[in-house]
């Protein structure tokens, strides 16, 4: 089962999408911040970060540049509402999908599965 870590600060955000991504069938891990998600990203295996860009302590770039030295096989996808924030995501983490907020969580679910879908297509 594919295993996803979810970093988002709003509560209500943080419960839809990991309601959405449990019901196709994956399994997540869903936390606060950035700094709740290092001690996951040390201990466990994930196959996906999905990460908020703006949130306190530490913001989902910086979480990704953990990531990438931690697990460098997990990918990243960020979600956020902030356009000027999507520009210095794309700088930082070029190889991470972004999704702009507002997003329809049926999207959120197609957007995870083409990553899977393009990591099997690239192994074959």
């Amino acid at each position: 089962m594919i295993r996803i870590l979810l970093a988002e600060d709003d509560a209500a955000m943080r419960g839809y999408i990991t309601r959405a991504l449990e019901n196709a069938g994956y399994s997540v891990v869903a936390v606060s911040s950035g700094e709740e998600a290092l001690p996951h990203l040390k201990t466990e295996i994930f196959d996906l970060l999905l990460s908020d860009i703006v949130m306190p302590e530490m913001d989902g770039i910086e979480l990704a540049q953990h990531c990438n030295e931690i697990s460098p096989s997990t990918k990243v996808m960020f979600i956020t509402g902030f356009a000027a924030v999507t520009l210095r995501a794309s700088r930082d983490a070029p190889h991470a999908k972004m999704l702009s907020k507002p997003f329809h969580l049926r999207d959120l679910v197609l957007e995870v599965e083409r990553i899977f879908e393009d990591a099997a297509a690239v192994r074959v």
